[in-house]
């Protein structure tokens, strides 16, 4: 599970939060006629804000059939962060500061899966696109909720440029969410992923990997390359490095004298990704100013049969013909039916 990527995505009523904590940063110096707005560094604002959000707010939620400790600061609304826990509705992702408004809240919410496209199904796993723009509240909801499990010094709060891929498990009650990735729209940088994350409960399951594969395969459906935003968490850069050392090899166990475009076509891996692989797994020589892949077959084998098995994205279980462009059931109307 974990981190990987930079921001991507923010949170509801937390916006005025966390803007007001800025704006009272940056206010530091109004009154002593000596530092203005324009002069209080960047730095300095960061340190500041690190300050206000390293204490946690939230202790612990409450979703579904878990009971969750929260590791981070997220900037919630100031009237929900007097409370240790927070109860949230599992579908809809709304929070609530007692138990009783939950069950209450139960009763009338009739959303059973995330209010999007469902993109991909694999027997109980199931993604659903959903659109920050078309569904503002839930994003949102979403990414406060993720907040409290991401260490991200900055986070966006204008969902509106990202869509959510939604991963959850179904059963006879509805979707659990498992965790998301969300992307950027249009990206100026190729940029595939901007956050992943997959929810305590679910994490040591292999479903990082599993959302990392399907960026790569929404990638290929779209004819373009594409890499997670930058910087990466050190457990982003693991978890990257991993899958993407796995995709090349298997791919050079096939065939030995591909090309780091051919790769980088088949894969999905932008050139940068794939060169900085191979150096790392030694694979790779200058000649004559060009980048030469080395393949030694042994070597290729010996480091595909020491890794351990990932749970990958199936192509076969994904229908989606772009962003927006449907699902499995069509409209969400459809859905609602069917379950």
């Amino acid at each position: 599970g974990g981190s990987g990527g930079g921001g991507g995505g923010g949170g509801g009523g937390g916006t005025e939060e966390l803007t007001g904590e800025l704006g009272a940063l940056v206010g530091t110096g109004r009154g002593r006629g000596r530092v203005s707005k324009a002069e209080l560094s960047q730095a300095a604002v960061e340190k500041e804000h690190e300050e206000i959000t390293k204490v946690k707010n939230i202790q612990f939620i409450e979703m579904g059939k878990y009971e969750v400790e929260t590791w981070y600061y997220s900037p919630f609304p100031s009237e929900y962060c007097d409370t240790e826990r927070l109860f949230v509705c599992e579908f809809c992702l709304k929070y609530m500061k007692k138990k009783k408004t939950l069950q209450r809240h139960k009763a009338k919410c009739d959303l059973r899966h995330p209010p999007g496209d469902e993109i991909y199904r694999e027997g109980h796993l199931s993604v659903f696109e959903v659109d920050g723009k078309l569904n503002k509240i839930y994003c949102q909801n979403l990414c406060l909720l993720a907040k409290l499990f991401l260490d991200h010094k900055t986070l966006y709060y204008d969902v509106d440029p990202f869509l959510f891929y939604v991963l959850c498990e179904s059963d006879e009650k509805g979707y659990h969410v498992v965790g998301y990735f969300s992307k950027e729209k249009n990206s100026c940088e190729n940029y595939n992923l901007a956050c992943i994350l997959t929810f305590p409960p679910y994490q040591r399951a292999g479903y990082g990997k599993f959302l990392i594969s399907l960026s790569y395969e929404l990638t290929k459906l779209e004819h373009k390359v594409g890499s997670p935003e930058k910087p990466l968490s050190d457990l982003g850069k693991l978890s990257y490095r991993s899958y993407w050392s796995m995709v090349l090899l298997s791919i050079l166990r096939e065939a030995p004298s591909t090309s780091i475009k051919d790769l980088s076509q088949r894969s999905g891996i932008k050139v940068e990704d794939i060169i900085s692989t191979l150096q790392c797994l030694n694979m790779i020589k200058h000649f004559k100013g060009q980048h030469v892949i080395v393949v030694n077959k042994q070597e290729v084998k010996a480091h595909l049969e020491g890794m351990k098995k990932m749970r990958l994205a199936k192509p076969d279980c994904l229908s989606w013909q772009g962003p927006g462009g449907g699902g499995l059931l069509g409209t969400k109307q459809q859905k609602k039916n069917a379950l």
